[in-house]
């Protein structure tokens, strides 16, 4: 359950669905390059996958739970979705790979206005 001050922030709330589809979409591109093998299954490429997975599990977490760390989760959240982002969209004509790099430009920019809202910059 949220707590009081959570939930009163819209922008959270956002922030948290946005890290919840992101985690979701991560894993299951995992899956999905690990079908493809070739370039989709580098090491480091699905290493990054699965970082930004977690990362998004654990920032949801911290907000949900209504961690005054917040903040620092979602600063690296942000940065390690915009890498995994920038690395999913290297395979152009790929739609799984295309909708994860949109997901996870979509959870960086909410995770970076998260931080910001909170003065980290």
């Amino acid at each position: 359950m949220l707590t009081q001050e959570a939930s009163s922030t819209g922008s959270m709330q956002a922030c948290i669905e946005q890290c919840l589809d992101c985690h979701s979409i991560c894993l299951e591109t995992v899956t999905h390059c690990l079908e493809k093998g070739g370039p989709h299954a580098e090491a480091d490429h699905i290493r990054l996958l699965l970082d930004c997975a977690e990362i998004c599990q654990t920032s949801a977490n911290f907000m949900l739970r209504g961690s005054e760390l917040h903040t620092l989760t979602c600063e690296v959240c942000a940065e390690t979705c915009e890498q995994c982002g920038d690395s999913c969209e290297q395979f152009e004509n790929d739609p799984q790979m295309q909708a994860c790099a949109q997901t996870c430009r979509s959870c960086a920019d909410a995770c970076q206005s998260m931080a910001e809202e909170a003065g980290v910059e």
